[in-house]
């Protein structure tokens, strides 16, 4: 009697079990449930695209202040600069 009532409960258990998943993969077929899932990959694939993008913009940030400190000519400063020198002098 045991026995039969465990089967029971146990068929119970599974069959509730099948048919959720069943329901669960007929509303994922919908059109409502396609939207769903295509606009979660969607937002991912945004999120992912936008870390990659700040990760680029700061590496070419770093690239270029590498570039600028190797070859970029010193400013000069215009105090220390002979008032007498060519670039200095006024054309009158």
């Amino acid at each position: 009697m045991i026995g039969r009532l465990f089967y029971l409960a146990a068929g119970a258990a599974i069959g509730g079990y099948a048919v959720h998943r069943v329901h669960r993969a007929r509303r994922a077929m919908t059109p409502g449930g396609i939207a769903d899932r295509v606009e979660g990959r969607v937002s991912e694939y945004r999120g992912a695209l936008q870390e990659l993008n700040e990760d680029l913009a700061e590496a070419v940030r770093e690239e270029e202040a590498e570039l600028l400190r190797r070859y970029a000519p010193e400013p000069r400063s215009l105090r220390s600069a002979d008032p007498d020198s060519p670039g200095l002098r006024d054309r009158g």
